[in-house]
């Protein structure tokens, strides 16, 4: 699990498409998450023209989404409000998100997670601007693409947050 070590948060990205096979595996990847009683509350809007992540990186969405309009590709992640347990949703679309993101590394892809939810009028907006149905809600943002910039991972492990109990 060399992408555990390895992923970083990637902002820029090279003006090349990614390919279906990839996002395909990307996906996959997504939905093998386990999720509270399987319920996978999990969609997906897969987002490829520019128009579209344009709206998606504007500063009217967020003031952080900006790499989006830049990016080759975005997958918005929604969760259902539907489900069998949504206090948990938020937490299966986290794991969810975070598979897709090391699986963006083990391809040679980069991304970046911009969280959408629980900001009520980030949400609206990217809801609107997918025409999403009255019962998906927008999670998060997950723009990647080729890397174009390259960094090493900094070492987050601190000893000290660990506390074992007898």
């Amino acid at each position: 699990m060399n992408s555990i070590y390895h992923r970083i948060s990637i902002r820029k990205y090279e003006d090349r498409p990614v390919e279906p096979e990839k996002i395909q595996e990307i996906l996959r990847a997504g939905m093998q998450a386990p999720s509270a009683g399987d319920q996978q509350p999990w969609e997906f809007y897969v987002v490829t023209n520019r128009e579209t992540l344009a709206a998606l990186g504007s500063r009217d969405v967020s003031p952080y989404a900006g790499m989006t309009a830049s990016a080759p590709a975005a997958i918005v992640i929604a969760k259902r409000i539907d489900c069998d347990m949504p206090e948990y949703a938020d937490i299966d679309c986290s794991i969810c998100t975070e598979n897709m993101w090391l699986m963006c590394d083990s391809l040679g892809l980069g991304g970046v997670m911009l969280g959408i939810a629980p900001l009520e009028d980030r949400m609206r907006k990217v809801e609107k601007i997918l025409n999403m149905p009255e019962n998906l809600q927008a999670f998060a943002i997950f723009p990647f693409g080729y890397p174009a910039e390259d960094r090493p991972q900094r070492n987050r492990f601190k000893e000290d947050r660990i506390h074992y109990v007898k």
